[in-house]
């Protein structure tokens, strides 16, 4: 069960690196159709040729990466739990990826279906009505050339999790010495090979089944509306602590269960795979379909993110001790203002979730009733995060129809609850948030420039650490035993929380600065 624990958190780690990459280009996308829309920029700019072509530039390209998600989800699979050569494991799952997709267009092709006789035209010559034959039609796809079932990232995330699995069982095996040479990590391309063709025959068999039930399970949520993106809200953030919040996030966002839409012909599945199909194709996703797709994105987070956290850092400065406020000042600033531009908010979550679970459960509530009156005004703002970014490229650059001054409506109510409910429940039951710690329990902080020899040391020494690597916001560490691993001298290196997730597994939480951290840990261990 504990290697499974870890074998989870490093998968959603793994996810965070494409999601990454999707954000960022959905904001560069939010800004070229920004830019595109007249109604923004007037009809002046709209007609001129140049700046036209280079919008024009940018959402081909960001276009590109939206269609080709799977095969990113495959090498991130890949790439994040592989226990060594990880780029033989990376160019594997592409291998893996393109072998399971022919195995499972041959498998089509037995059946005599492919790209011409799947067409909408095709099935309504066959006997079906229009509609019918149109989401028969969208069921399939030509991805990377080839003919084969529409699964979205998640057949991405199938071909890069089987592929890990025989690169650990046969990066280091062994042939005899005629054929050594295709033996070790050049073996795993080849055994990829073999194996996931196959794997694509039975796929193709029994998808149909298992995306019937996928579907179900989004139709369920999508039927319970606006209490369907509460549970998401609420559950997204208990989950933060153990990380596994992120696969959430991207079961919501990549699989049917956070939307179906029919976009020129092809069936696209997951809310922000509808959300960024209506940044590059305008007009194409009716305004009902996207408002449902983005009850589970960035709106819901926006209140909360902007508004809500800010206002807890406030109360949480306002309650610290007197001779501690200059030192606490300093560190919710900081996740104040990351917070409120970025929607990034461990380093503020990591001040209380651990001290005190009713501030916890509180702040999960408020963002789930967040999502929920979000969907119920109908804001129509996409994307990820939540912060003021989101909101101004999404929301006020998106015209009035994303309706996006009622997340300002509902911020100027979420900044006060936040505040003076988290001051009571801070004084009442004295919670121990930062500056109001007992001082024998107040670590103190060490020097930049001792900070990571401090961290190493915290971790057990050099000896302890196997595995070193940062998300967004957390240093990841696998160590060979937890019971070296001192949680007190690692606050005094500037870290907000130390969450340990298994038997070997510890995340460290430091804020947007993790990835700077990170890289100097690696470098004084030498696997920079």
């Amino acid at each position: 069960m504990k290697q499974l624990t870890s074998q989870i958190h490093a998968f959603g780690k793994a996810l965070m690196m494409p999601i990454s990459v999707i954000a960022a280009a959905g904001i560069f996308l939010g800004l070229a159709a920004a830019m595109q829309n007249p109604a923004i920029t007037g009809e002046a700019f709209a007609q001129m040729q140049v700046p036209q072509l280079i919008i024009g530039f940018i959402r081909k390209v960001a276009g590109a990466l939206f269609a080709n998600l799977p095969v990113f989800f495959a090498v991130a699979s890949a790439i994040g739990l592989a226990k060594a050569e990880k780029p033989t494991a990376a160019f594997a799952a592409v291998i893996g990826y393109i072998g399971m997709n022919v195995g499972i267009s041959a498998t089509l092709a037995a059946k005599g279906l492919t790209a011409a006789t799947t067409t909408p035209e095709a099935l309504q010559q066959a006997g079906l009505d229009q509609t019918a034959a149109m989401m028969t039609s969208a069921e399939y796809i030509e991805m990377l050339g080839i003919f084969t079932y529409n699964m979205s990232v998640l057949g991405g995330v199938i071909a890069g999790l089987l592929t890990v699995v025989l690169h650990n069982r046969f990066y280091t095996q062994q042939l005899p010495t005629a054929i050594s040479f295709f033996g070790g990590r050049r073996f795993v391309p080849i055994v990829t090979i073999i194996f996931l063709p196959l794997v694509g025959v039975l796929l193709a068999l029994i998808w149909p089944t298992l995306g019937e039930g996928i579907a179900w399970v989004g139709q369920m949520i999508g039927k319970s509306g606006q209490y369907g993106a509460f549970l998401l809200g609420t559950a997204e953030r208990i989950l933060i602590p153990t990380g596994l919040h992120h696969i959430l996030n991207e079961t919501v966002r990549f699989t049917p269960i956070g939307g179906i839409a029919t976009v020129d012909g092809q069936t696209l599945v997951g809310a922000l795979n509808i959300f960024n199909a209506s940044l590059t194709h305008p007009g194409s996703v009716p305004d009902e379909v996207l408002r449902n797709a983005t009850q589970f994105l960035a709106q819901g987070k926006i209140p909360v993110m902007m508004f809500g956290l800010p206002a807890a850092a406030l109360a949480i400065y306002h309650t610290a001790r007197p001779e501690h406020k200059q030192r606490v000042k300093a560190l919710m600033m900081a996740g104040a203002l990351t917070s409120f531009t970025t929607g990034i908010t461990e380093p503020l979550e990591f001040c209380f979730i651990f001290v005190s679970p009713v501030l916890y459960l509180l702040h999960a509530l408020l963002t789930g009733l967040s999502f929920m009156l979000m969907s119920m005004l109908h804001l129509m703002i996409g994307n990820v995060q939540g912060g003021i970014i989101d909101l101004v490229v999404f929301g006020v650059l998106g015209g009035s129809k994303t309706h996006w001054w009622w997340t300002l409506a509902l911020g100027a109510i979420y900044a006060p609850l936040y505040y003076y409910a988290f001051r009571f429940i801070i004084t009442r039951m004295g919670v121990e948030t930062p500056g109001r710690e007992s001082e024998e329990e107040k670590p103190q902080q060490v020097a930049a420039s001792e900070r990571t020899s401090v961290i190493i040391s915290g971790l057990g020494g050099q000896s302890n650490i196997e595995d070193v690597d940062c998300c967004f916001t957390r240093l990841r560490v696998r160590v060979k035993d937890m019971k070296e691993v001192v949680d007190q001298t690692l606050l005094t290196t500037g870290a907000n929380g130390v969450n340990r997730v298994s038997e070997h597994d510890i995340q460290v939480i430091y804020g947007p600065q993790v990835e700077k951290i990170a890289s100097e840990v690696k470098t004084a261990l030498g696997v920079a």
